[in-house]
């Protein structure tokens, strides 16, 4: 489950005056293949949607697999913080339920030149203590990502920005070193949230985690729970339509179990991320609905070391042509996904024309299992007998089942996989912290787009980028990186994400293993919520209401 998302390079532009949404690439909401079967291919169709809410509620609970250890935007980078965020904080730009992307604090987002940025910003937007967003606002909060002293996850995004400042009262400038098509984008990310200064600056350190979060969204912070809940309390002054229910509260259900009794009892009104193992259990009741959408998410190993028997691509091969996916598809995912060998969705491939996509997908590394030949890969590279360690959890089978699977592939290949199980609040740890990485060569991540393009995963294999945990550097493929990050032209870039796409598959820099859409459950009670993935960076539980 907690996968982390995308930190990037950067890349370059040759359309001057274009507004933001020209650039963006939107991913389509086809999905994965509607079939099932003993292939791995998904077993429940893809909703678009749910029923529009029909009237307003007092509150609605909502189950989260883990606590937030912080809500301080620039730290949001995994699905408790994003889900509970991004009804409170808003961003320049903004993600839809469809994955499009439209304008949200910034009215429109303009550049005039290559490497300039101009978003004019939405007047008489007020914060949550009453005062309203200025300029000056804005350029406090994104300046707060490019800070190196607060190690921002978001950083990477803005390591090709020069200088952001107010050009007017409503208008804010980004000036950048190079030409960058990711950038805007991530606009609509957290990366894009706007926050008092004033707020801010009063909480000091202990913003995010007690008191307000001094945002603009339909909701504001309310009382905060340690290791229980989290309320959100709807604001009366947003500046958008109003949310249908006075009150969220989040509540932090940590074992699978639990959060799927707390689904059909009613303790929790509904919950995204649902735990594989309670599909049928869940779709099977008549205490509320259980839908799936689109995803944009791989569920990958991720290697994290390449010092030891990983660093020979036969021995990353040889894992992965010795996985069952198909079976894990099957048991881990409960039937709801697709088996793949890109590190990438097809649905990322959407505004890519057929050759492009052909050239992305096809013909990678094969999906079946082939323990001949696998073996005889681990034999090659002198690596029979060696040890790895995969770190595994038991925040949910996905997790536990895929390091399993692993672990059994290893052992009928001539490799000794150990697990090291890690509690679920510090499974996060290993998306930021090289200590708790320590003396682990590879983990379960399931891994979300950010925006709808395949350079938001590429980028990890760029030298030095964030996740690029076990240290891998290609001159050739940094130098496509910079090619890619640097062409406004869609079509172009496409072209050059898909050479990016096929080297990280034919070098197995990561294990990818399967494709799997967003899950989402609720009661008969409520209705609203979006299926598809947009719920980390759009407002959805104003949208929720009641369903009768």
């Amino acid at each position: 489950m907690p996968p982390t998302p995308p930190r990037p390079g950067r890349r370059r532009t040759t359309l001057a005056a274009t507004t933001l949404s020209a650039l963006v690439l939107v991913a389509a909401c086809s999905g994965p293949p509607q079939t099932s079967g003993p292939g791995g291919q998904n077993a429940y169709p893809l909703s678009a949607d749910t029923p529009a809410a029909k009237g307003d509620i007092d509150s609605f609970s909502w189950a989260l697999y883990a606590e937030p250890p912080t809500l301080d935007y620039i730290q949001a980078f995994d699905y408790p913080q994003n889900t509970i965020l991004s009804n409170v904080c808003e961003s320049l730009m903004r993600w839809t339920p469809q994955l499009k992307e439209q304008p949200g604090l910034a009215t429109k987002a303009t550049n005039p030149d290559p490497t300039t940025w101009v978003f004019d910003l939405r007047p008489g937007v007020k914060f949550h203590d009453g005062s309203v967003m200025t300029a000056d606002d804005v350029v406090f909060s994104l300046n707060r990502q490019m800070n190196p002293d607060n190690g921002g996850a978001w950083a990477n995004e803005f390591q090709n920005v020069d200088t952001i400042a107010r050009t007017g009262p409503l208008q804010v400038t980004v000036k950048l070193k190079t030409p960058d098509s990711q950038f805007p984008q991530y606009m609509a990310t957290a990366a894009g949230v706007v926050a008092s200064a004033r707020g801010v600056q009063a909480a000091g350190k202990d913003y995010g985690t007690s008191g307000s979060l001094d945002c603009t969204g339909p909701y504001r912070l309310g009382t905060w729970t340690k290791g229980q809940s989290i309320e959100l309390d709807r604001f009366d002054d947003y500046w958008g339509a109003r949310a249908k229910s006075g009150k969220v509260v989040f509540k932090f259900l940590t074992d699978p179990s639990a959060r799927t009794n707390a689904l059909l009892t009613g303790e929790a009104d509904g919950g995204y991320l649902i735990p594989t193992e309670s599909y049928a259990r869940l779709r099977s009741s008549s205490a509320g609905t259980l839908y799936f959408g689109e995803g944009l998410s791989t569920v990958n190993v991720n290697v994290t070391n390449m010092q030891g028997p990983l660093g020979d691509v036969r021995v990353r091969k040889a894992l992965s042509l010795a996985i069952d996916r198909a079976g894990f598809v099957n048991t881990g995912l409960g039937g709801s996904g697709t088996v793949t060998t890109s590190l990438t969705t097809a649905a990322a491939w959407a505004a890519a024309d057929p050759a492009t996509r052909s050239a992305a997908l096809d013909g990678l590394q094969p999906t079946a299992q082939d323990l001949a030949q696998a073996a005889q890969l681990v034999k090659d590279a002198g690596a029979t007998g060696k040890t790895l360690t995969m770190a595994t959890s038991s925040i949910g089978q996905d997790v536990s089942l895929l390091a399993t699977a692993v672990q059994s592939a290893g052992t009928r290949i001539g490799l000794n996989i150990q697990l090291k199980t890690i509690a679920p609040d510090a499974f996060t740890a290993l998306f930021t912290d090289p200590k708790a990485r320590a003396g682990i060569d590879m983990f379960p991540e399931t891994y979300y787009l950010s925006i709808s393009d395949p350079m938001d995963l590429l980028t990890n294999f760029q030298t030095g980028s964030y996740q690029n945990y076990a240290g891998y550097s290609d001159k050739g493929y940094d130098d496509l990186v910079k090619q890619a990050v640097g062409s406004y032209d869609p079509a172009q870039r496409l072209g050059i994400e898909a050479k990016l796409n096929r080297q990280a598959a034919d070098q197995v820099l990561w294990i990818p293993v399967a494709q799997w859409p967003t899950s989402l459950y609720m009661n008969k009670r409520i209705t609203g919520a979006p299926t598809t993935i947009s719920y980390l960076y759009y407002p959805w539980a104003a949208d929720v209401g009641a369903a009768r």
